[in-house]
């Protein structure tokens, strides 16, 4: 039987990757711990770092 997969929202994916930057927590024991492939974890921050600098982007209008 094909087991589901788990969405995780942007908040426990924030949490996830918090962990990792601020705990210093490896990557490994997160994965085990959430049941993530290191590659999603990787996905996940360079999303969070692409997200995170468009967000810090001026508007063209000067708003």
């Amino acid at each position: 039987m094909k087991q589901q997969r788990k969405h995780h929202t942007a908040e426990e994916k924030v949490a996830i990757l918090r962990r990792h930057f601020l705990e210093k927590v490896p990557i490994s024991d997160l994965c085990e711990q959430t049941g993530i492939y290191p590659t999603v974890f990787y996905r996940w921050q360079k999303e969070f770092f692409e997200n995170g600098a468009a967000a810090r982007r001026t508007p063209k209008n000067g708003r």
